[in-house]
């Protein structure tokens, strides 16, 4: 069977087999192993035992349960509602304030958790009652909650930027800190979208009332202790990263313990909390490793039948400019998004991908930070759009699906316009790395 067919026959199986209601991982498993043991026979197996195992063999993979925890236990502790309000005192009077507000808690909760679907269900219970109840434009509130609680996959720690790292050989600590321009880029249109309409349209996000933002100053300085540990948790993981102090792995398992001793001062710790955490940091850590097997089983195969070299002439063949076949690309992964999950889609293309931008001239760094972005994007546009999904488990019963991904299109275009920014200005994403390296 020539290559030209065997990818006609891989992608068609997988998607009939998807189509079908299997989940990704074993549809990835099962087609990696019908064409391994069609091509190599029986030595095929060992081929696909022996890719896996060098994969999960990698150091730099233990940050990513450490991490779960961490983040598991600081959604546990309370922290997202005592952040909450802390900036309601700040910033409850502005226009659109509780909306502000609630993109700052975001980037906050993102930098100490880096969890998408914890952050966007806390801030559906924290904050989408409140604009409701001071009767904030329902479409703003959804959508000011799906986009902020999206930026996990932006802002570090980042689970997509470390299996990203992994699956492309590119160092995690310089993504951490490459991401970071991007990353409150986004925010920033966030903000400023949110600021430019509530200040043509002050019945979108009125003032809270004084009343609620009068706190005594003992309620103040409580509200501030109580957050000084986590925020310096989130701060000590990433300051020893950035300052080349630790290595991911390392400041992901102190982070990990910093968090369940911000728990314990607190007061928030007990065995219960501490279970539901690890039982949350398990399951979601099966899902991946489950996941990263099968599609590492699959590219693995693909490339030995020659599929690497075979898409890589068939991209790089096409009449555009180097930026044209990076734009083709992005546009592959946003019609992926549509439809799967951000990790598989990493491990399946990203091998494939990475050697033809390095080949362009392009930073493997650079396309790391577009394709998180991308992956952000996917969280919001349906139909699998898990943000919509994420809102809906904690939303009152009068919002319906349709109304959450309406909501969401204005934020969608913010990020397609903060993407094609960074796309176009590469420098936006290399030139802090590059100045902390002092080149």
């Amino acid at each position: 069977m020539g290559i030209e067919l065997a990818t006609i026959v891989l992608v068609g199986s997988m998607a009939v087999l998807l189509v079908l209601g299997l989940p990704l991982a074993f549809v990835t498993g099962f087609v990696a192993l019908a064409f391994a043991f069609g091509y190599f026979g029986l030595p095929g197996l060992y081929l696909i035992e022996s890719r896996i195992f060098s994969f999960v063999r990698e150091f730099v993979l233990v940050a990513v349960p450490m991490f779960i925890l961490m983040a598991s236990v600081l959604e546990r502790s309370g922290v997202a509602r005592d952040l909450y309000r802390a900036m309601h005192i700040w910033a409850g009077g502005l226009r659109g304030g509780l909306a502000i507000q609630t993109m700052a808690v975001a980037i906050l909760m993102a930098a100490m958790t880096g969890i998408i679907g914890g952050e966007i269900i806390l801030l559906g219970l924290v904050a989408l009652p409140q604009m409701l109840r001071l009767h904030y434009d329902r479409s703003l509130a959804i959508g000011t909650i799906c986009a902020g609680g999206s930026l996990g996959t932006m802002i570090p720690p980042s689970i997509v930027l470390i299996i990203y790292g992994l699956t492309a050989g590119v160092d995690i600590g310089e993504l951490f800190i490459a991401t970071i321009v991007p990353g409150l880029l986004l925010a920033t249109l966030y903000v400023s979208y949110i600021m430019v309409r509530c200040h043509l349209n002050p019945a979108l996000g009125p003032p809270a009332p004084i009343e609620e933002r009068a706190l005594p100053r003992e309620e103040k300085l409580r509200l501030l202790r109580g957050l000084v540990l986590p925020i310096g948790v989130g701060a000590g993981v990433l300051g020893s990263i950035y300052l080349g102090i630790a290595s991911v792995s390392e400041a992901a398992g102190m982070g990990a313990l910093g968090a369940i001793a911000s728990a314990w001062v607190r007061r928030e710790l007990s065995w219960a909390m501490l279970r539901d955490a690890l039982y949350q940091t398990m399951n979601t850590c099966g899902t991946l490793l489950w996941i990263t097997f099968g599609a590492t089983a699959l590219i693995g195969t693909y490339n030995l039948i020659g599929g690497n070299t075979f898409v890589e002439d068939l991209i790089t063949g096409l009449p555009l400019p180097p930026l044209g076949i990076v734009v083709v690309m992005m546009g592959i992964l946003l019609v992926l998004g549509l439809f799967m999950d951000w990790i598989g889609i990493c491990l399946l293309t990203m091998p494939i991908f990475v050697p033809v931008v390095a080949s362009l001239g392009y930073s493997p760094v650079w396309f790391g930070i577009l394709f998180c972005m991308n992956m952000q994007t996917s969280y919001l546009t349906p139909p699998f759009g898990p943000a919509a999904f994420y809102l809906k488990s904690v939303a009152p019963e009068n919002i319906k699906l349709g109304h959450i991904y309406q909501a969401m299109w204005p934020f969608i275009a913010l990020q397609v316009i903060g993407l094609a920014i960074v796309l176009f200005w590469p420098e936006l994403a290399l030139w802090l790395p590059r100045t902390i390296r002092g080149e």
